[in-house]
């Protein structure tokens, strides 16, 4: 009985955050994005950004941060993106783009890591312990 209960209570109630989601009002419990602007890159980083970024298909990257960088044979830069899907239907999401510039100008992304807004927003489940990040 239960279970029936919760079936039907929260099926209507997905449903109504569903269509919330369709509303330019933003929905109780829903995340929104934060209005942002772009930080210039430095000239270096975006040089790099650029090269990596040329043949990059299904998606537009923006550079919003630099994060960091790494000094190896080369430069390796943690650039704070937001992602553009080519497909009108999929949502703008956000990622960390990790790119290699080598010390010949040639630059290539070496990995990308989106973020999950919604995802990570979630509490993780307590051993009765601190929580470790």
């Amino acid at each position: 009985m239960r279970k029936a209960l919760t079936k039907w209570i929260l099926l209507p109630l997905a449903l109504v955050l569903c269509l919330s989601c369709a509303l330019s009002e933003p929905a109780v419990g829903a995340w929104q994005a934060a209005a942002w602007e772009a930080q210039a890159l430095p000239e270096d980083a975006q040089a790099a950004f650029d090269k990596a970024t040329e043949a990059a298909d299904g998606a537009r990257y923006t550079p919003v941060a630099l994060l960091s960088t790494q000094l190896v044979a080369g430069m390796n830069y943690c650039i704070l993106c937001q992602v553009t899907p080519v497909d009108a239907d999929a949502a703008l999401t956000w990622a960390l783009v990790y790119i290699y510039a080598d010390l010949h100008g040639n630059a290539q992304i070496r990995n990308v890591y989106e973020l999950y807004i919604e995802r990570h927003a979630e509490p993780a489940a307590s051993s009765g312990e601190g929580m470790t990040v």
